[in-house]
């Protein structure tokens, strides 16, 4: 049976799974899905999984549901035409199309059946549930673009295992935080948390955690550290970042530790008051 991450995330407020998957801004109906990730080791060949929607709003909610393949890149999730490690072509799941009306909940059952000569190792694919009514934007017009979201779906089939390293970690000016640099050289995807201590010197400018972020089997991802909250200048100069990376329900810890250096330019872009609508030149 598939393992299920229990979390529930509502699309109502237009907020983005773990970093992943509602597009289109604001979804119409508020729909809460749970589980947000399923992971699964296939037994012989076979693996099962339910995802759980249900309606809280006030209209009946219409989708379809269909599978891609995806990837992360080190900037975050990204579909793919076609993956090595593509699980679509061996998914069974139904229904195809939902109608839900308010205060139900419905269900997509899933099934994955794997070849017994297929390669060991970790096979994914995100199912999507697509609105199939437009989003009218306030001035009346009608848009085609839907809002969607997704549940990434791992089976792992033999013997998988993640290998997380920390390469590097700089200074990103736009973003104003620090890009940490994590590698997965395994077989298998995880989802570390982040502790982090950033110092300069003896004084420390700030500490806290980073939420699970998915570092995919045989790929990188960057996590990202605020440098600062608010409106706090950026001072250039050389700071040391600190911390842990824990996976694995906790029980797998790897210490990392960096020095960061923030040049003048660096501090000054990440200083720059940002552009504010309207106030473009015509």
């Amino acid at each position: 049976m598939f393992n299920k991450t229990h979390k529930f995330i509502s699309y109502f407020s237009g907020c983005a799974l773990s970093t992943l998957v509602l597009f289109a801004g604001i979804a119409q109906a508020q729909v809460k899905v749970s589980p947000i990730v399923i992971e699964a080791e296939a037994k012989k060949g076979q693996a099962r999984g339910i995802v759980q929607l249900t309606n809280t709003g006030d209209k009946v909610y219409r989708a379809r549901v269909y599978a891609q393949p995806f990837t992360y890149t080190q900037n975050g999730f990204k579909t793919v035409e076609s993956s090595p490690n593509d699980l679509t072509p061996y998914l069974i799941f139904s229904p195809r199309e939902l109608v839900i009306q308010p205060g139900q909940t419905r269900q997509i059952r899933m099934n994955s059946r794997l070849l017994s000569s297929m390669k060991e190792g970790e096979y994914r694919a995100v199912i999507f549930t697509e609105s199939l009514d437009e989003i009218k934007q306030q001035e009346g017009k009608t848009v085609s673009i839907k809002p969607r979201f997704g549940i990434p779906v791992y089976v792992r089939h033999g013997k998988t295992s993640p290998n997380l390293t920390v390469k590097s970690a700089s200074f990103n000016p736009q973003q104003k935080n620090i890009q940490l640099l994590v590698s997965n050289s395994g077989s298998a995807s995880a989802r570390p948390q982040a502790e982090w201590t950033l110092k300069q010197g003896e004084t420390q400018i700030g500490t806290g955690e980073v939420n699970n972020t998915t570092v995919i089997a045989e790929g990188e991802r960057y996590i990202l550290i605020p440098f600062s909250n608010g409106d706090k200048q950026v001072s250039a100069g050389n700071y040391q970042l600190s911390g842990n990376l824990i996976w694995g329900d906790k029980n797998k810890k790897l210490p990392f530790q960096f020095d960061v250096t923030i040049s003048p330019e660096q501090a000054a872009a990440a200083n720059k008051p940002k552009e504010q609508p309207g106030n473009r030149n015509r």
